[in-house]
């Protein structure tokens, strides 16, 4: 039982399964809104593609796992000692077993798909061997990772709406902007470890002016998307982000405690789930109907 929740803590269960509802949310609300929930949701390849970038996911949770596993006992100790409970060995079979398998489905899909999730891998396993270590390369690839599970969606429904890459560049400020805080958060083992993120480089204050700064350029795609398009109630949100990047600002520019970095950390995780769920703003009246429709 213990090895198992070792198991669901190193693949990060959690954010696999937001992962997963958001891809769903996102199809459904924005990228095919003309089609019904019941068509998104029995869509086998979509259903295998989702389930494709999950398992990739995972795995490559397992295999950053694996090489930030002394630092993270640094950064983490009481989760690390969770995760240790499961063997190397075991972790880089599970490793090579999930990555196998995503590929096996993608297969189902098409050879395009194939090969798009066998460069995922390869992206995600040269990020954690090697990109990690880099300054600014290492904060701009993690978040084009993460962005990469909704940009397989949006290729499959060929959907190149203008909102949508707003959308896209306000995620992915705030997944950098996240990407930052961590490596805020996890500077004394990234120092004992010879990472060389940007804190640990250049120092906290410069990585501070920096975060500062993606928080007011991420203005932007804020004011863009509340003023020249139609986002429905999901207005609401983004009316909220301002204050919330106001209140991070604040606790950037004022602390250099680890326990507030964890606030900001989770500041940012609020706004990246919210986000998700308040997609399904974007048309009430539409929601209602195609849920009838679904019964």
């Amino acid at each position: 039982m213990l090895k198992m929740l070792s198991l669901f803590s190193v693949v990060r269960g959690y954010n696999v399964l937001v992962i997963v509802i958001a891809q769903y949310i996102t199809s459904i609300f924005i990228l095919a809104p003309d089609r019904g929930i019941k068509n998104v949701l029995f869509d086998v390849d979509l259903f295998v593609i989702i389930i494709a970038a999950a398992i990739v996911i995972a795995a490559g949770y397992i295999i950053n796992s694996f090489y930030d596993r002394e630092k993270d006992l640094i950064n983490r100790p009481q989760k690390t000692m969770l995760d240790r409970l499961v063997s190397q060995q075991t972790k880089l079979t599970a490793y090579f077993v999930l990555n196998f398998f995503s590929v096996v489905l993608a297969s189902y899909v098409s050879f395009k798909a194939v090969l798009f999730f066998s460069f995922y891998i390869f992206a995600i396993w040269f990020y954690s061997h090697k990109l990690k270590k880099i300054p600014f390369v290492a904060n701009i690839t993690a978040s084009l990772l993460a962005i990469t599970p909704f940009f397989v969606i949006f290729v499959y429904y060929k959907n190149f709406e203008e909102g949508i890459f707003v959308h896209a560049i306000f995620l992915f400020l705030i997944l950098t902007m996240r990407e930052m805080i961590k490596d805020l958060e996890n500077l004394k083992g990234d120092i004992a470890n010879n990472y060389r993120t940007i804190p640990a480089v250049y120092g906290e204050k410069t990585s501070k002016q920096l975060l500062i700064g993606i928080a007011v350029v991420s203005i932007g795609p804020i004011y863009m998307l509340l003023t020249r398009y139609d986002i429905g109630a999901m207005k609401y949100f983004f009316y909220s982000i301002p204050f919330l990047l106001i209140t991070l600002v604040i606790i950037i520019s004022q602390t250099r405690r680890q326990i507030h970095y964890n606030w900001l950390h989770n500041i940012l995780k609020l706004i990246i789930v919210s986000g998700v769920f308040s997609i399904m703003l974007i048309d009430l009246e539409g929601i209602l109907i195609r849920i009838k429709m679904f019964l």
